[in-house]
């Protein structure tokens, strides 16, 4: 029992690691191990073995309890790690790389030659703002895997059929045994699909599937936000051996605005006014997504005052109702004056007592006050 490698690190986990992450430790060795992906690699064979003997034991509270008190010493008596039931639970989503381990499914037919569905796929489409609040119908191109039309998707040449392998019997799979493992691996005759195509579709060279491009209308809704996914449905690539397509997800990306910004359903706009428009109050244009609206500016009105115009923001999404639009002002201060107004600007000052600055009278007192403490 010496040479035994402790179990945590074999499977690269801590002593107080958690069921789902030991799991997942242990599909990802199993993975990169596997017999099948490393042909004639004894070693990895060897840390394939050492892999299933670890988790065999640490995925079961009692083995692990007692491996946890007395080492490998705990099971010195029963010449190995024993049967090992978890392998479906475990591998289930790994597909046709691990069928028929531990000689569980030799006898059934390949994975590969079953109906399968077709992959998802993704694009990306830039849109303007104005077109996220509006919403538009919008035609896309998309290169997919389509059935072969010639075929019609079953990679022979019209009045021809494919053949069962002779080889595997159908089943994609060849068994091997190595002591107290029966391990099937991919039949090299039929590379796994249980099938031999001897007249295969000149269109599509055997494979079922031609690529081409699909124009496609997308319906974007109003109020669409940069970053969502539109679904549509069996859009995606077709099936293999009959399955349905998969799904076409086509990521929404709006492009920036060079006077409005996005905050969630609302919309943010700064809109420069004069000092005077600010001092003395004015009604303003200011810009929406839907045209000009008017703004009453009041007098007296200090540098970043924010405004709100409600309904003037976006769609809300599956809700009724539409966000705000908030306008911030930007109070300019007057650059490259000549003489006569900077005489008027220096009247102007000369005449406005404290009393027109409240905040900084309030401030220099509040100086006052620190100072003097």
């Amino acid at each position: 029992m010496a040479d035994k490698r402790d179990y945590y690190e074999v499977l690269e986990v801590s002593k107080n690691v958690s069921k789902p992450e030991l799991k997942k430790a242990y599909k990802n060795l199993a993975r990169k191990y596997h017999p099948d992906l490393n042909h004639g690699d004894k070693d990895c064979e060897e840390k394939f073995k050492e892999a299933n003997e670890a988790y065999s034991i640490l995925s079961d509270d009692q083995k692990r309890s007692q491996y946890d008190r007395f080492g490998h010493n705990a099971f010195s008596g029963g010449g190995g790690f024993g049967g090992f039931n978890g392998f479906d639970d475990v591998f289930g989503d790994l597909g046709d790389i691990f069928e028929g381990f531990f000689g569980g499914r030799r006898g059934q037919t390949s994975r590969k030659n079953r109906a399968r569905r077709g992959g998802d796929l993704q694009t990306v489409m830039q849109i303007t703002l104005e077109e996220a609040y509006i919403g538009l119908t919008k035609t896309i191109q998309v290169p997919r895997l389509e059935n072969c039309i010639t075929c019609n998707g079953a990679g022979t040449k019209p009045g021809t059929s494919k053949k069962q392998c002779p080889a595997c019997g159908g089943s994609g799979r060849i068994a091997h045994s190595q002591g107290f493992f029966s391990i099937a691996s991919t039949c090299n005759a039929c590379k796994g699909q249980g099938f031999i195509i001897e007249n295969p579709c000149t269109d599509c060279g055997g494979r079922g599937r031609i690529e081409k491009n699909k124009k496609l209308s997308v319906q974007v809704p109003p109020g669409i936000h940069s970053g969502m996914k539109l679904r549509l449905s069996e859009e995606g690539e077709a099936g293999v051996n009959g399955g349905p397509s998969g799904d076409l997800y086509v990521i929404i990306d709006v492009k920036e605005h060079e006077i409005f910004s996005r905050e969630d359903n609302n919309l943010i706009c700064e809109v420069p006014i004069r000092v005077t428009q600010a001092i003395l109050g004015d009604k303003i244009e200011v810009p929406t997504l839907e045209g000009k609206v008017k703004l009453s500016i009041p007098a007296g009105t200090q540098p970043e005052k924010v405004f709100r115009l409600r309904g003037k923001g976006f769609t809300i999404l599956q809700r009724n109702g539409k966000g705000d639009l908030y306008v911030r002002v930007k109070v300019e201060i007057p650059r490259n004056l000549n003489n006569t107004q900077k005489k008027k600007i220096q009247e102007f000052s000369e005449i406005c007592g404290k009393e027109v600055y409240p905040d900084k009278t309030g401030f220099l007192e509040k100086l006052k006050n620190f100072f003097s403490l």
